[in-house]
């Protein structure tokens, strides 16, 4: 018997007796060539094998697929978030004294369970969305070909066939894309809602989160905002109204549109009776539904602080899935001065920004320009403008690092700089003078040799550790304030002075105290030390009190800084007193210039006008009267009655030019002293040279 099989092969001893591998022709052998017999029932064997291996291989196909299919679902869809609403719950922004300030986002309700409610309730929106919702798995097929016969018909989309299985799907999973493929992922989506959950889960879910037009968003929410009352205590009108709303929602909110969703309405009750929700008589007896909402609670949806807060405000509250309240530090008070002493300011086409803050950050008062309604833009936070000479703070913070003091001399005449020749606004130089006068007089000579000291590097390391983020070209023209920045940030810079810490952080929501170690750990402030702070304050008041800030002047101790742009397109005054950091900006917004702008000029006189106010203090006392001369005196002598009565000392007092005499009867006597001729010298007029 032939061990070899006929076709010229022989088994494999390696892989089996039954196995074969194809070996060369055979010359001596006489059957080499001849054809295998055919025997019978040969081929078709073969032929099962071979649909045997395609059915086994397309059912290994298609479970991989499967397989694939559920995992993709599975991430991409997870059944937890068609409980999530589909658009972010509205925050409620409260003032640190609890007053709501804003309101911004959807109002979102409260989760419904369907079995809860009336059958006339889940019946209408089932009537008039999916009449089959009990009887697909997903897709409605009769739906789909009636939906396609009538927009045939009227050439175009006119009617859809969505179910509420698809509806869920689209709004909790989707965006409304009408695209092939978006469709297909609907499709896929519902089957997977249909395999895991149950009808009255789908309804629920549906119902917790279907838009009804006005940013409401879920039934409880809808129920309460038209009809002042819960989802169970819906009559029938009622229901029929809301579910009418789904087709076309902020089209027919009957608070804008009470004709329209009452035509709907009437469409919804004729579908309830077609379905067995009502009978004719039921539905005949209906009346129309009548708004009654609930009523609102005036709350403006949008200020400069509350556009500025709410990022911060919804990172703080975490994953909503209801309305919420978040405390901020805006201060009430604060907020309405700093909003007060802008529309006195007497502005014509120039804008006005004002940040007030503590020296850790909170901010207290925010203005982002003179009208809101007009324009939100947010000045304050957004706007990037050149500070001017208020960039000065770094440039003498790296000096007083470097070792100087504010009495060590520079000299304040003309200087060139690798091709750069600043020049003081005024065209005044005084010649060799203290750092303290520099400062005081903003002498812009003055910055530019200190930087050409010290270096550029210096002067962008001070100013990034005050928590200056914004681009700053390493350059000696950054000493007069060239590159850019927020008010926000630059009042954060002083901040950091007046609390002896840096950096301050902006915030408006009140510190955490579950931050995290590393939070902590890089939260951490670092401080000036009592010599630098002390030298910088002493720089500081020199400019508010009698420099080119004197106009801010308050009647307890000031600190503070101008800052002019080229051609006074910007000016600002920053400066802080008692726990309070203010920052006020002045300009137009198309960057044009705004002549004999400057900000010694309205930037400080709305600073100090809103310190008067915020803080509680007086101006400070005009120059004292001169003394009533007693015209009867024959010796020549003053004599000054204080009306105060006899005082409680007696004496005399000689110098400044003149004797003063104090008698018991209370009466001050004043003579002239003998000329020694020795007279202090006058000190030189404050310049407000600045740029």
């Amino acid at each position: 018997m032939r061990d070899d099989p006929i076709d010229g092969s022989r088994p494999d001893p390696r892989w089996g007796a039954h196995s074969v591998y194809p070996v060369e022709p055979d010359p001596t052998n006489p059957l080499e060539g001849i054809p295998p017999l055919d025997y019978p029932g040969a081929q078709p064997a073969k032929k099962k094998r071979r649909w045997g291996r395609l059915i086994v291989r397309g059912l290994a196909a298609f479970i991989v697929l499967f397989v694939v299919l559920v995992g993709w679902l599975a991430v991409t869809a997870p059944l937890s978030k068609s409980l999530q609403p589909p658009t972010p719950p509205s925050v409620t922004l409260l003032a640190s004294d609890g007053t709501p300030i804003a309101k911004r986002g959807a109002i979102l309700g409260k989760p419904v369970d369907a079995s809860k409610l009336p059958k006339y309730v889940t019946g209408a929106f089932i009537s008039i969305e999916d009449r089959r919702f009990y009887s697909h798995w997903g897709i409605d097929p009769r739906g789909i070909g009636r939906a396609l016969f009538r927009n045939i018909g009227a050439g175009g989309v006119r009617e859809g066939a969505s179910t509420i299985t698809q509806q869920l799907a689209k709004n909790a999973f989707l965006n409304s894309d009408r695209t092939t493929g978006r469709k297909l992922r609907e499709v896929l989506i519902s089957f997977w809602l249909e395999a895991w959950l149950s009808k009255n889960e789908i309804l629920s879910r549906y119902l917790s989160n279907v838009y009804f037009g006005d940013n409401v968003y879920g039934l409880t929410a809808a129920t309460e905002h038209y009809f002042n009352c819960e989802p169970n205590e819906l009559s029938i009108s009622q229901a029929a109204m809301l579910a009418g709303l789904v087709k076309a929602p902020s089209k027919l909110a009957p608070t804008g549109n009470l004709k329209g969703a009452r035509d709907r309405e009437k469409v919804v009750l004729a579908t309830m009776v077609d379905t067995g929700v009502l009978t004719k008589i039921q539905a005949d007896g209906v009346r129309l539904a009548t708004p009654r909402p609930r009523p609102a609670k005036l709350v403006p949806e949008g200020t400069y602080f509350a556009d500025w807060v709410l990022p911060e405000a919804r990172d703080t509250a975490g994953d909503l899935a209801q309305e919420t309240t978040v405390t901020t530090t805006l201060d009430r008070r604060l907020q309405r001065a700093a909003e007060h002493v802008v529309k006195r300011a007497g502005l014509r086409q120039a804008q006005v920004a004002i940040v007030a803050m503590r020296p850790d950050g909170r901010v207290v008062a925010m203005v982002g320009g003179k009208d809101y309604a007009t324009s939100p833009f947010n000045r304050a936070t957004q706007a990037r403008r050149q500070p001017g000479s208020t960039f000065k703070l770094f440039v003498y913070l790296a000096a007083m690092r470097a070792g100087m003091t504010p009495d060590d001399m520079i000299e304040d005449e003309p200087v060139t700089i690798a091709g750069w020749s600043p020049k003081n606004s005024e065209g005044t130089y005084e010649g060799k003078i203290t750092l303290r006068r520099a400062f005081q007089k903003s002498s812009n000579v003055a910055a530019a040799r200190l930087i050409q000291k010290l270096g550029p590097a210096a002067v962008i390391k001070a100013a990034r550790d005050l928590g200056i983020s914004t681009p700053i070209p390493n350059e000696a023209t950054i000493a007069l304030g060239t590159s850019t920045v927020s008010l926000l940030e630059l009042t954060s810079a002083f901040a950091a002075v007046a609390g002896d810490g840096y950096p301050v952080g902006a915030r408006g929501i009140e510190a955490s105290d579950n931050a995290s170690w590393y939070d902590r750990l890089v939260g951490t402030k670092s401080a000036f030390g009592g010599k630098i702070r002390d030298e910088m304050l002493d720089l500081l008041s020199a400019s508010a009190t009698s420099g080119t800030g004197r106009q801010a002047a308050l009647s307890v101790p000031t600190y503070g800084k101008t800052g002019t742009t080229q051609d006074s397109r910007d000016a600002l005054f920053i400066g802080f007193a008692k726990d309070l950091v203010v920052g006020v900006w002045v300009g137009n917004d198309d960057n044009t210039p705004n002549p004999g702008l400057s900000g010694g000029g309205i930037p400080a006189r709305i600073w100090k006008d809103f310190m008067q106010s915020a803080l509680g203090i007086a101006p400070p006392p005009p120059p004292a009267a001169e003394p009533a001369i007693d015209d009867n005196s024959t010796d020549g002598n003053v004599t000054i009655d204080t009306g105060a009565g006899s005082l409680p000392v007696e004496g005399s007092i000689e110098g400044l030019g003149v004797n003063l005499q104090v008698k018991k009867d209370g009466t001050i006597k004043v003579s002239p002293a003998p000329d020694t001729g020795d007279r202090p010298p006058r000190p030189p007029a404050d310049q407000a040279d600045e740029r």
